[in-house]
């Protein structure tokens, strides 16, 4: 079964945003990833939102670390931090209950149920021998015998995770800004997802959707290692009846071996390479071994 019409890609030149999660310093990839959303956008207006959800993880210090480093490379953004711009507040953390609003829509559409299970019931339930193996590199699927067959309405979402029932079958498709044509099947790549988790917290695809939206942002540009949550995502939009915007995934920066570089694999951080004195050109477009 398919979506229909490929979504198409718009124009270049449009609204853009710039989203850093503050739980680290701001690293190479990241930075080059930021710099080809603020070009493809133009004049056109870049919103800079600080993705804070992660309580625990993020930090005050990372936040002006990575404002610092953006503008130390260049990039400038027409509202969020240090504006007066008309989305305010800019911090993912001060728009509970925006996402609030979402949820509700979700849940009164019949889009999204309570999901007590666990990550270990899932992988259980994933593993059993009836179900269908996924390859090693694949994500867990939602078995869809874990959704319940009914649950009673809620006002607010508590203290359970929530999931969006994905239509199993459905082809997903569109023609991505940077990597063409894209196609995910529900309920092949990718099951039942979560839209609010268990500690009361929207969860990223259910937060990026409702900004995204709400800010009025035209081309998000990320990187490819979210073109699933891009499926995923535009099942939300379809859900809550907005029109998506366009995408466009920039290739990962990865080391010598082929591995990505990130925050979490001790990738080159911009303050790094900044304090052994390298140029924001070289950073942006130098090779990996001329930074180490």
């Amino acid at each position: 079964m398919s979506a229909g019409p490929p979504h198409q890609p718009r124009p270049a030149g449009l609204r853009g945003r710039l989203a850093p999660t503050p739980t680290g310093l701001l690293h190479v990839g990241h930075a080059r990833t930021f710099a080809v959303a603020a070009a493809r956008a133009g004049g056109a207006g870049l919103v800079m939102r600080i993705e804070d959800l992660d309580r625990p993880r993020c930090r005050e210090e990372f936040v002006a670390a990575v404002l610092e480093d953006l503008r130390w490379l260049g990039l400038a953004w027409t509202e969020g931090p240090d504006t007066a711009g008309p989305h305010a507040p800019y911090r993912q953390s001060e728009r509970t209950a925006w996402f609030r609003a979402v949820w509700r829509r979700l849940e009164a559409a019949g889009a999204i149920y309570p999901s007590p299970h666990s990550r270990r019931d899932v992988d259980e339930a994933a593993a059993a021998p009836h179900e269908p193996a996924a390859p090693d590199d694949a994500e867990r699927v939602f078995p869809p015998r874990l959704r319940p067959t009914a649950w009673d309405r809620a006002g607010a979402p508590g203290a359970v995770a929530w999931r969006f029932r994905v239509p199993d079958g459905r082809v997903i498709e569109f023609v991505d800004g940077l990597q063409g044509p894209v196609r995910r099947t529900a309920g092949v790549d990718f099951g039942d997802f979560v839209v609010w988790r268990r500690d009361d917290v929207p969860a990223y695809e259910l937060a990026v959707v409702a900004d995204d939206h709400a800010m009025e942002i035209a081309e998000v540009v990320r990187g490819e290692d979210l073109l699933t949550s891009t499926a995923r995502q535009l099942l939300l939009y379809e859900a809550l009846g907005w029109r998506p915007p366009a995408f466009a995934h920039a290739p990962l920066v990865r080391d010598a071996a082929g591995r990505r570089l990130a925050k979490r694999t001790g990738g080159l951080s911009i303050r790094g390479l900044r304090e052994r004195g390298l140029s924001p050109q070289a950073v942006l477009a130098g090779s990996l071994e001329s930074l180490e």
